[in-house]
């Protein structure tokens, strides 16, 4: 159950915030945003996280009036958070601070798993599979601005967003068997999918390609590598994203703003894949 509740503001370097690291800083939070996957850790999936707990792993807010953005282990869906002072970097400037809420672990997913592990290289051929979904929107923006040509699926609803994101072509996921008109040089798989449809992916790479996922896993092949990415905090990746939004190569695609007061609501719609790409949620 999610409930809203008032409580002190939290103490930097208290023990009883859980932090090991020394050097923490209060932010005054702006917005923090949704991701999906934080349905499930309510559900119990990690369960040497003890409960209750103050949600949010995005932030972006202002500490000592600097606007700043970071991934937390949990609390920034509150009015103030508490974060080690390295885990932050400065926040976009061509953007509201808000909408930055948007960017940390949904851009770092992506980030990782285009550039580090696809290595997606110019005039390859790769396909976004669930590119309507906040890490997917990112990840087909990255491999575009590597120089790829990216087919990625959404659906209807989501099609001309994806297209407006960079991808050169968007396959209706709805409209039957996932295929590809040729193979593709890799796979970054951001979709929670069916183990029928992860084993599927192998079958559109060419041979030597690779397979990436940050969602479902999916199996390697005799001819097809795979790897199965879970997101590292890691500010140099999250301070090179802010540069790519300033310098307007990456966008922030906001899907709704709404307040900690709708976050019951957004975790329903959520469990129920109504989501689509990143809503900011603020405290007020």
């Amino acid at each position: 159950m999610i409930s809203i509740d008032e409580v002190e503001p939290p103490d930097p370097g208290s023990v009883s915030q859980g932090w090991s690291e020394r050097g923490e800083v209060l932010i005054s939070v702006a917005a923090t945003s949704m991701n999906p996957t934080e349905t499930a850790l309510r559900s119990g999936l990690w369960p040497t996280i003890a409960l209750p707990l103050t949600l949010g792993w995005d932030v972006a807010g202002t500490v000592d009036g600097v606007p700043m953005i970071g991934m937390l282990d949990s609390g920034a869906a509150a009015e103030y958070a508490v974060a080690p002072a390295g885990r932050l970097v400065p926040a976009p400037v061509s953007v509201p601070l808000v909408d930055a809420a948007a960017l940390p672990l949904a851009g770092m997913t992506a980030w990782q798993a285009v550039r580090e592990h696809a290595r997606v290289e110019p005039g390859e051929r790769v396909l976004i599979n669930g590119g309507g979904g906040g890490i997917g929107g990112f990840a087909v923006q990255l491999a575009k601005a590597a120089g790829a040509y990216v087919v990625a699926t959404a659906s209807s609803r989501s099609a001309a967003q994806v297209k407006e994101l960079g991808a050169d072509e968007v396959i209706d996921y709805l409209a039957g068997p996932l295929s590809v008109a040729e193979p593709v040089d890799a796979v970054v798989n951001c979709a929670a999918i069916g183990d029928r449809a992860a084993g599927a992916l192998p079958g559109l790479v060419r041979d030597g390609g690779r397979v990436v996922t940050v969602a479902t896993p999916v199996p390697a092949t005799d001819t097809v590598r795979a790897w199965h990415v879970v997101v590292r905090n890691d500010p140099a990746d999250l301070a090179a994203l802010t540069r790519m939004v300033d310098d307007g190569r990456v966008r922030i695609d906001i899907s709704g703003r709404r307040t900690l007061a709708d976050l019951p609501e957004l975790h329903r719609l959520a469990e129920a894949g109504g989501l689509r790409g990143k809503v900011v949620i603020t405290p007020s």
